[in-house]
């Protein structure tokens, strides 16, 4: 019996993001801006104010009419600072303002402080050529009232916040958490803080995962972990289906005896794909429960690491609505040699050193203390080989966390 082919790494993701966009999360929620960091904007952002709300300054100096800089020198007819409301400039004056201040009604340009003369007498002179508009911020330079400012699935972080309050809103709806159902699986396990026994293991893929979770704006439902048995392991899968979003679960997927969260999607779900063509994270399963969907991620640390960040990371935000889910990503000279083609697409723990990506010298799937010396994966593709200095697809961790 021929063995079925690996999926490739794109086909795999599409099926995700097909599946995601089916389930996409359809309640909202209305924060104040100091909650919705992390959040995803349920509709659109839209202008209720011209901003700037009116023209003014964009430096410390003197506004004044064009029309009266033969009369020059000036007298200072009034003092405007920001958050003054000015008066219409007199003819044949000038104002001393201030930057952000609004400007008076009948100035027409700005003179930066630096450039004019005031004499004894305190009139001003201007000694660089001028033109209308100089150093002055039109009103609705930024944005006009109606305009779009964040479209809906916009993912929230200062600088979209910021531009909420610039429209003087202290709420935003954002689209619900979605409840994810963390489990982890295998004999082995043991909770960090309990005795260890022998031939036990902690489970550092609960810590690792949960706090991505809820880095991405997820309520995270802590299943526990279950043990190695087919008839236990359908049992939780039904009570989890009922509360969450997404079952999330962490080892029993490969093939052996006692992987049984792969048997019972398998034998009782809906299976939609299983095995990658990926390294580390070949046994990634993906399928639905009843009506839940189930990712089910390897065991080893590292290949959790990478299948949850670059296949189930774009499908939480997927149904969040939001659209643009792939990680940043660019070209760096690989500082290393890899004269082996292997049959998978291959994702390596590397620094950055002096422009080249440095390998960490053990890049076994489970040892996840590499990734805290890594800044980030790179990607080298199937059936490639590679020499120092060569261009290869570098991922930050930073773009995934």
């Amino acid at each position: 019996m021929s063995k079925a082919p690996l999926m490739p790494v794109e086909d795999a993701l599409d099926q995700l993001l097909g599946m995601a966009n089916e389930q996409r999360l359809a309640d909202s929620e209305l924060l104040p801006l100091d909650d919705a960091r992390g959040r995803v904007l349920a509709s659109d952002l839209v202008a209720t104010l011209d901003l700037p709300p009116w023209p003014n300054s964009a430096m410390d100096g003197y506004a004044l009419n064009l029309a009266d800089l033969h009369r020059q020198p000036l007298k200072v007819s009034q003092k405007v600072y920001a958050g003054l409301a000015p008066d219409a400039l007199l003819p044949g004056t000038c104002a001393r303002i201030f930057t952000g201040a609004p400007l008076p009604p009948g100035a027409t340009s700005v003179e930066m402080q630096e450039n004019v003369e005031v004499l004894e007498d305190g009139r001003v002179g201007f000694l660089q050529p001028l033109k209308a508009g100089q150093n002055i911020r039109a009103q609705g330079q930024e944005n006009r009232v109606g305009d779009i400012l964040l479209r809906a699935g916009k993912r929230l972080g200062p600088f979209e916040l910021a531009v909420a309050a610039g429209q003087g809103l202290a709420q935003l709806h954002v689209v619900r958490r979605p409840r994810v159902a963390l489990l982890s699986t295998g004999d082995e396990l043991v909770e960090p803080g309990q005795p260890l026994r022998p031939g036990s293991i902690y489970n550092s893929n609960r810590v690792l995962l949960g706090h991505w979770l809820r880095e991405l704006g997820c309520e995270v439902i802590d299943a526990g972990i279950l043990p190695d048995r087919p008839a236990q392991t359908r049992l939780k899968l039904e009570q989890l289906q009922v509360a969450a979003d997404l079952i999330l679960t962490t080892g029993g997927v490969s093939a052996g005896d006692a992987d049984c969260l792969g048997q019972v999607l398998r034998e009782d779900g809906k299976p939609l794909l299983w095995k990658l063509a990926i390294k580390p994270g070949k046994p990634l399963t993906v399928g639905h429960f009843g009506t839940v969907p189930v990712i089910g991620l390897p065991g080893n640390p590292t290949s959790a690491l990478v299948t949850f960040g670059l296949l189930a990371r774009p499908y939480l935000l997927r149904i969040q609505g939001v659209e643009d889910v792939m990680p940043l990503s660019f070209a760096v000279s690989a500082g290393f040699d890899w004269s082996k083609a292997g049959s998978r697409r291959e994702y390596l723990r590397v620094r950055l050193e002096a422009g080249s990506a440095v390998l960490y010298p053990n890049q076994s799937s489970g040892v996840l203390l590499g990734a805290t010396w890594a800044d980030g994966l790179v990607e080298v593709p199937e059936n490639s080989t590679h020499r120092i200095g060569d261009a290869l697809r570098f991922i930050p961790f930073s773009e995934l966390f």
